[in-house]
């Protein structure tokens, strides 16, 4: 009914996010066998061993999961952990559950509370029983292969060429990559990219779920259609209005460029679009006949989707299994950042800590970076002073705390995340009329220190133009997870080099190191390595995701390190490194020139 405008909301339905994990005794030694506990372990008594996760189901607090046994037994066993993720692992010499984790809880989007922490350590120390017999083995080496390492990496590669005249005018986007690396399992991080087929232009965007995937994946699923519905003339929004309204068939307003694994929730479609259609007629009854601003649409397609978000929550639905999404939706939470290119103009729209990053290059063939968007947490002084000034003078020491809003979230700006949103006394109503898993569930039941005067946080999103020139030769889009490894300069250089194809002829830098003859000589051929591995991706985000994780002190992908951190189980991943999402946008600097002579 109708058409191919909705035909995006077609795949699999998001699979239920499992219950919280909680850490129970699970006597002498388990990550042990009973064997090796006797010969080896030097715990006291029953320990409970804490691995601290980003959880990916809507308990956020427990910081701490068992380890499974069938993982940790054999990498005990042969000293793989030691190994492979870099820290120090004897079981001869103590327990696991002797040593504190590895991974700093700051890195954790949320911070865990003291009375959901289940890490455990032994009361006495270690020496009293240094009479168990101690037996150690030879680690053995084991790498990915290049080919192993290489379907990893390319897994959920997307690239797509834009057609050079589109049917309306020349395009000034080339095409673009795009690329996504999970550390959470499942994966947090969202991507989408859409043609606007009613207007002109092409949106992009990123998006860093926490908290689960729920609310990610609805934003991937919906934002689009908010900016496209309110990027369109009023005489089109009576034309999809009257259309529905005869149940005739709709022209689509979006082509999407999807990846399989990018999938839309089939259950969600039907109450998605009334959402929707409430939105473009109410833009319909507040038509102004003005000329519709590209940041005003932007701003208002961010702002009325978290309102739907929360709404819907309110709501609820007869539908048992909808009633609980659309709850798991609204208390997870994500951030966006999108970016709209329409010919010269380009739009980027941020709530959250993902970034853009414009790729220049000068007339010496150099490359530097231009930010295209501010980070909204802690590190941004005016949006502390922003958040002090919407709340009471007595709050101003408890707003913002250990570089958290109220302690607690990194970001100070996403969608969904209702619990910083709604008084106490709703949050209450809607659990207490939910379902039983929300009722049941710690977290939810959870009201935030401090929590005084709400909402203390917003999805409105800080819009930042730039009037694209031919030096500008591409964008990059990605979540914090790329951000957190590289600088923005190395980010560009990365991929300005991949592009133009030059990084073997650049000059070696050492960065500040004295390095010996036989040191350059592995440098060189490193740098022979590393254009082999360019010519072996076919995608830019491909390209700077295997620098990411695999890049040396050198600047140089060091196959070695890249496979361990590819090896590494999904409990243990999230330690090092956080989910990776990057799209990388493409311009025609030849199109791009053309629009600046023609306004000459």
């Amino acid at each position: 009914m109708w058409g191919g405008m909705w035909e995006g909301f077609g795949a699999r339905a998001p699979e239920f996010l499992g219950p919280a994990v909680s850490c129970e005794p699970v006597g002498d030694c388990a990550p042990c066998s009973p064997d090796l506990a006797r010969r080896m372990c030097v715990c006291p008594g029953p320990r409970r061993i804490g691995i601290p996760v980003r959880s990916s189901s809507l308990p956020l607090y427990s910081d701490a999961m068992p380890a499974p046994t069938q993982l940790l037994f054999p990498l005990i066993r042969n000293c793989e952990l030691s190994r492979i993720c870099g820290t120090a692992c004897y079981c001869h010499h103590t327990h696991l559950c002797c040593s504190p984790p590895p991974f700093p809880l700051s890195r954790l989007r949320y911070a865990p509370q003291k009375a959901f922490a289940t890490v455990c350590r032994p009361k006495d120390p270690f020496w009293q029983y240094s009479h168990t017999r101690r037996y150690a083995t030879t680690p053995q080496r084991f790498y990915l292969t290049p080919p192993q390492v290489n379907s990893i990496l390319k897994a959920n590669e997307y690239s797509f060429k834009v057609p050079e005249f589109d049917g309306k005018n020349l395009s000034s986007v080339l095409g673009f990559d795009s690329n996504q690396l999970p550390a959470n399992a499942p994966i947090e991080d969202r991507r989408s990219a859409a043609t606007c087929l009613q207007t002109r232009g092409m949106l992009l965007g990123v998006f860093d779920g926490h908290a689960g995937c729920a609310c990610s994946q609805a934003v991937s699923e919906r934002l689009f259609y908010y900016i496209a519905v309110s990027l369109l003339p009023h005489e089109t929004l009576l034309e999809i209005e009257n259309a529905v309204e005869s149940g005739r068939a709709l022209l689509p307003i979006l082509q999407w460029h999807k990846h399989p694994n990018d999938y839309f929730s089939r259950e969600a479609s039907k109450l998605y679009f009334n959402s929707l259609r409430t939105y473009w007629q109410e833009l319909i009854d507040l038509n102004t006949g003005e000329t519709t601003d590209v940041k005003e649409a932007l701003i208002n397609a961010f702002k009325r989707l978290d309102n739907d978000i929360s709404l819907e929550a309110q709501v609820g639905d007869p539908n048992s299994f909808l009633n609980y999404l659309v709850l798991r939706v609204a208390f997870s939470g994500a951030t966006a950042c999108v970016a709209h290119v329409d010919g010269v103009d380009l739009h980027v729209a941020n709530t959250g800590d993902s970034r853009a990053m414009l790729g220049v290059q000068e007339e010496d063939g150099s490359w530097s970076a231009i930010t295209l968007s501010n980070d909204h947490n802690a590190q941004n002084e005016s949006e502390v002073e922003r958040l002090k000034l919407e709340h009471p003078k007595s709050e101003a020491k408890s707003v913002v705390k250990q570089d958290r809003l109220l302690g607690l979230l990194m970001p100070f700006r996403a969608f969904g995340d209702v619990k910083f949103k709604w008084s106490i006394e709703l949050q209450k109503r809607v659990i207490e009329s939910g379902p039983d898993q929300l009722n049941d569930n710690e977290y939810t039941k959870f009201i935030p220190p401090n929590y005084y005067t709400p909402p203390y946080l917003t999805a409105e999103p800080e819009v930042i133009y730039h009037r694209l020139r031919p030096q500008d030769k591409f964008l990059v889009l990605a979540t914090d997870g790329l951000w957190e490894t590289m600088h923005r300069q190395d980010v560009v250089k990365i991929v300005g080099e991949y592009l133009t194809g030059v990084h073997q002829q650049s000059p070696i830098s050492v960065g500040g190191y004295k390095v010996t003859l036989g040191q350059m000589h592995g440098l060189l051929a490193e740098r022979r390595a590393k254009i082999s591995s360019a010519f072996e991706d076919q995608n830019a985000a491909t390209h700077l995701i295997r620098h990411a994780v695999g890049n040396n002190e050198f600047g140089a992908v060091d196959h070695e390190r890249l496979s361990k951190m590819l090896s590494l189980p999904e409990e243990l991943a999230r330690m090092y490194r956080d989910d990776i999402t990057i799209i990388v946008v493409q311009f025609n600097s030849h199109v791009v020139g053309a629009y600046q002579n023609q306004e000459q």
